[in-house]
């Protein structure tokens, strides 16, 4: 039995406990001193479960959403809801640790954010959310080591792109056994397509979202998948936006290229925005000026300290970008360039994550004391020529259309002295291990850090493996692809070496797949390169 093996073995008891704690989420309270039993539910009112998220040193972010069908139900449309969280050390809640009341409020779709702060560091946590006669699941989160500890491990789960239609998200029921830290979540959470193509494995409902209520009613869809909702009850989540959160390649205030056409772009983006909010354990202070003012903007990019041995990054490659490059007929959203013909893809002012996070990640990065920086962000780093007959062709859509943009990042990795810089990235549904080099137009220049994009949970590939193959082969920074499983990536960082496991399911479309583990690759500490196991 590997260790792999071992582990899940042992973790598997404690995933049927999470899944039957769902399904067993609504329970009447008896608890003395208390008047949480007068409201009572014809059905569970946590239907979209419980998550925690944006973990610090001594805080966290708990998050749940009152189901609007029971709701209404109750008779409780268009009223303020009291909802009470605790957290505590056990999970019989005998050990209080933190309590209080929130209001929920139809405004923000009857959704709950409780930012608990003055925690343990270090420390592990159980917490539930009551309103009435129901409680919520029981979920389990975590805080961080304080930023002088030197803990000996962080393991962490990097996903992304979960298309309702493509698939079902058992990858998360296997993710559950891996005894992980965190969840570090790079975009695509959901999509606002009405249906997959070919055609759908499950039926995605609703139409397409384009408004408030559109955009709602998809997330509720999306939360209420049962490996989703336990794998957020079982640890904190980092998670970031994409492009279909939105619209389809959407570019900072340029519209993308899906659905019927929106007269005012700003504001769906706003509208989706506010309820990528509601449904994420994300902090209110960074979409304030959303909610409270009508701005549009929100920020989600911030860094995290995982006492001396990490420091997470949280980069949004989406709300500042410019537009994408030499678009045919002068589309919006996305298509392939030939740099040779294609003067603006060279332009120093380009950027794909805008002046203000440019500036702040050159400061965190001067400003790094952890042995391991990772940095999670939405694409592929890396370039990829897709031309494979000798010619050069790129996609203008992640960091090949924003060259010189990418160079700044590098470049501000190597003047700050960066220590181990560990990229990891999503969005390509597709598994792409690489060196990170000093400059792409020098082949053979020194590998600075590491990359590791990972596969989606479900949507499907734009490549298959042949091509994938040939890609590799003139582009031989990158060291491994694989297009045809879906799945996740596994990361533990030690003092000594990080170890990334790429976890594949065997059918997305069978809910009950069984899992494999597709490759495996160590990094030495101080040393940038990649060797594969086995």
């Amino acid at each position: 039995m590997t260790q792999t093996d071992t582990r899940i073995a042992t973790a598997s008891i404690r995933r049927r406990q999470i899944i039957q704690g769902i399904a067993s989420s609504v329970t009447l309270l008896g608890l003395p001193g208390t008047n949480w039993g007068k409201q009572s539910w014809a059905s569970n009112p946590f239907s979209l479960g419980v998550a925690s998220g944006a973990p610090t040193h001594d805080g966290i972010v708990l998050w749940t959403r009152l189901d609007p069908v029971c709701v209404e139900a109750a008779g409780l449309n268009g009223q303020a809801v009291p909802v009470t969280w605790q957290l505590a050390h056990d999970a019989q809640f005998s050990r209080i640790a933190a309590q209080g009341v929130i209001q929920s409020v139809p405004a923000l779709a009857y959704s709950v954010h409780a930012e608990v702060s003055g925690l343990a560091s270090d420390h592990h946590y159980f917490y539930r959310f009551l309103a009435g006669s129901a409680s919520s699941t029981t979920g389990k989160t975590r805080t961080f080591p304080a930023p002088e500890a030197r803990p000996k491990s962080l393991r962490l789960a990097y996903a992304s792109c979960q298309q309702w239609g493509n698939g079902f998200y058992g990858a998360y029921r296997h993710m559950l056994d891996e005894n992980l830290d965190m969840v570090m979540y790079l975009g695509d959470y959901m999509y606002e397509y009405p249906s997959s193509r070919p055609k759908d494995i499950r039926p995605t409902t609703g139409g397409w979202a384009n408004t408030l209520e559109t955009y709602r009613q998809r997330y509720a869809l999306h939360k209420s998948d049962p490996d989703l909702q336990a794998m957020h009850a079982a640890a904190p989540w980092l998670i970031a936006w994409d492009d279909h959160e939105v619209q389809n390649d959407y570019a900072g205030t340029q519209k993308g290229n899906s659905g019927r056409p929106i007269d005012d772009f700003m504001a769906r983006r706003r509208a989706a925005y506010q309820a990528f909010y509601e449904h994420m354990p994300v902090r209110r202070t960074n979409f304030e000026a959303l909610i409270s003012e009508h701005s549009d903007n929100a920020k989600i990019f911030g860094s995290s300290r995982f006492g001396q041995l990490a420091t997470l990054y949280l980069l949004d490659t989406r709300q500042y970008r410019d537009p994408q490059a030499c678009n045919p007929n002068n589309k919006t959203g996305s298509s392939q360039l030939d740099p040779s013909s294609c003067a603006i893809w060279n332009d120093p002012q380009r950027t794909l994550l805008g002046s203000q996070q440019e500036n702040w990640l050159k400061r965190e990065f001067e400003s790094s004391s952890a042995q391991w920086n990772v940095i999670g962000q939405q694409t592929l780093l890396g370039q990829r020529n897709l031309d494979t007959q000798g010619g050069v062709r790129f996609s203008n859509n992640g960091w090949d259309g924003y060259p010189r943009a990418r160079q700044r990042l590098i470049d501000a990795m190597i003047q700050t002295k960066l220590r181990n810089p560990v990229v990891i990235g999503g969005d390509m549904h597709e598994n792409w291990v690489g060196h990170i080099l000093s400059d792409y137009k020098v082949p053979t220049s020194t590998s600075v850090g590491v990359e590791f994009c990972g596969t989606s949970i479900t949507s499907l590939a734009h490549i298959n493996q042949e091509k994938a193959n040939e890609m590799l082969r003139v582009n031989p920074h990158f060291i491994f692809a694989d297009t045809e499983y879906r799945g996740y990536g596994v990361v533990e960082f030690t003092p000594n070496r990080l170890r990334t496991t790429l976890r594949a399911v065997d059918d997305a479309t069978n809910p009950r797949s069984a899992i494999h583990t597709l490759a495996e690759f160590t990094v030495e500490s101080d040393k940038p390169q990649i060797q594969k196991v086995g």
